[in-house]
């Protein structure tokens, strides 16, 4: 699926979240309460990976699309800075996309970090080899970085796309095992392809889109569930994305942070903020909510 159809996707998930409240509060009333105490700095490994990061992943992509989203509308200098404040208080996971605009941010962000400390995951919308590969050597220009942790193959929503993007895969694959990126995996926006992810051995990484009242997500809460306990059982790294419904649940963070957190299925998740004082928050939110 390309950019256009991905927004209009993304429409219909903010006006089907009209039943957000009483949803929520029907689901949260059954959480049990944390067993364990989270924080966003926590230090996390990425399914079978070998990836260790921060729990919270910076995200660079609400309501992201054509080189553009809310954290790239602050300007390289903001969105940089913006990075730099998360890694100051232990966010090591930058979470940017080519359809984002966000690697030149990043990279400005990049060069007062530890480079060996910090998780960069990015992703393609590339379905072609040729594409694919060049993808990789520019993602990598563009981050000033000589290797990417996590390369995703982006918005996924065919159920025979293990098939059909059978060549892609391979030269991810490749890149793999020459030290050029670290895992592979996708982000998946139906349950078909959801569901072809948590089938097939080749995906390290699944960026799943997840909260308590189905907003901007493949499927009900329960289904996509059952498919993330295949993906876990399996040994996948699960990284959830869409935790507040894309703004949906924004007046209701501390219960959807608790439900994410209570699945205990995520390796990580990535909340995009737009400022710090907005950064600063979030982090409190999660230490409370757990």
């Amino acid at each position: 699926m390309r950019r256009r159809t991905f927004l209009r996707q993304a429409a219909r998930g903010i006006a089907a979240a009209g039943f957000a409240s009483s949803a929520l509060s029907q689901r949260l009333l059954a959480l049990p309460s944390l067993k364990q105490k989270f924080t966003a700095a926590d230090r996390v490994t990425l399914g079978r990976t070998g990836v260790v990061t921060s729990r919270l992943a910076m995200g660079t992509g609400t309501v992201g699309g054509g080189h553009h989203s809310h954290q790239t509308a602050l300007g390289v200098d903001g969105l940089s800075r913006l990075l730099m404040n998360g890694y100051d208080i232990g966010l090591h996971f930058i979470d940017a996309a080519d359809s984002f605009g966000s690697h030149p941010h990043a990279a400005e962000a990049l060069k007062r970090m530890d480079r060996s400390k910090v998780t960069v995951l990015t992703k393609s919308f590339a379905r072609d080899p040729r594409e694919i590969r060049a993808d990789i050597d520019r993602f990598r220009r563009e981050l000033g970085v000589e290797y990417i942790d996590v390369f995703l193959m982006h918005c996924l929503t065919e159920g025979d796309w293990t098939t059909r993007f059978r060549p892609v895969m391979d030269v991810l694959e490749e890149a793999k095992q020459k030290g050029v990126i670290r895992s592979h995996g996708c982000s998946c926006h139906s349950i078909e392809a959801l569901r072809a992810a948590a089938a097939s051995p080749w995906v390290d990484v699944d960026l799943v889109r997840i909260n308590p009242v189905g907003a901007q997500m493949d499927a009900d809460p329960d289904t996509v569930v059952g498919v993330m306990k295949q993906m876990k059982a399996s040994g996948k790294a699960l990284v959830g994305m869409k935790i507040l419904g894309a703004g949906a649940l924004r007046t209701r963070q501390d219960e959807a942070l608790k439900f994410a957190l209570g699945l205990n299925l995520l390796d990580a998740f990535t909340i995009g903020a737009e400022s710090i004082t907005e950064q600063n928050d979030l982090l409190r939110r999660i230490s409370v909510a757990a």
